[in-house]
């Protein structure tokens, strides 16, 4: 099994000092962040689809072993809630396309308020390239039917396990050969941490569920002080001593305590 581990984003300012060097400037972040990680998830993408030109320059700035995963636009997501998938799947993918082979899994964060309609998934799903993988992020509890799992299943498309406070906001159902996992928030100190425990019960968890040969996709979303990076790299670490192989990490981050009041 590999871990492809990683955070969402790459353009915090206050990961200065943590991932960065103070005297990085941020033109060069990406190629700093690469050297060090082995893949991203393009967070931003959701708010504003990149060119095809723009997805083809960052291509050119990693490495040939480094993924991107992207965040479908909220055009999609949000505003058409699934409906009429074709025209922005296809503009979707038409500019991720310029990834080349650096083009990771793309992942659909549904509407907290979008109830459970499994029809209009599997067919926003039939819009997808055979090729593509394709994870799913519900966050309505009407979706956890054997129906909606059926549709991911039959698709190849992966629920992605979400955690939020250190708990399991999804169900841990495994619809695909391979797998994402997103940490949006930790419980422990300082905030938004991950604590030892939870991070091994999350690797243990990982390591039951998919094949030996599988490969699975790993973000930390949690990125305030660069807790993102600090946990990625505990994760990383945690992984290999269980066994598991997992990508590039730094060896070590500075962590920065982030004010919460």
């Amino acid at each position: 099994m590999t871990l492809f581990v990683g955070t969402s984003g790459w353009q915090y300012r206050d990961w200065r000092g943590v991932l960065y060097p103070e005297g990085c400037p941020q033109r060069l972040w990406l190629e700093a962040y690469a050297a060090r990680f082995a893949t991203v998830e393009l967070n931003s993408a959701f708010y504003r689809l990149p060119t095809h030109e723009n997805f083809a320059a960052w291509r050119e700035r990693v490495p040939g072993d480094f993924m991107i995963a992207v965040k479908a636009g909220r055009f999609l997501t949000h505003v058409r809630r699934l409906k009429d998938p074709a025209q922005p799947v296809e503009r979707l993918m038409g500019h991720a396309a310029g990834l080349g082979g650096r083009l990771g899994p793309v992942l659909l964060q549904l509407p907290p308020t979008l109830r459970a309609d499994p029809g209009l998934l599997d067919a926003c799903l039939e819009c997808f390239p055979g090729a593509a993988r394709v994870a799913v992020e519900p966050r309505h509890d009407s979706w956890w039917t054997d129906r909606v799992r059926t549709v991911l299943e039959t698709r190849g498309a992966a629920l992605c396990w979400a955690d939020v406070l250190a708990r399991p906001a999804t169900p841990l159902w495994r619809t695909a050969d391979w797998g994402y996992v997103r940490f949006h928030e930790g419980r422990a100190q300082p905030w938004p941490r991950y604590g030892r425990r939870s991070l091994e019960t999350w690797v243990d968890r990982i390591a039951t569920t998919w094949a030996p040969g599988a490969e699975v996709f790993t973000y930390f979303n949690n990125d305030p002080g660069g807790a993102a990076v600090a946990d990625a790299v505990r994760f990383a670490q945690t992984a290999r001593r269980a066994g598991l192989t997992a990508t590039r990490t730094p060896d070590e981050v500075r962590e920065r305590r982030v004010a919460t009041a």
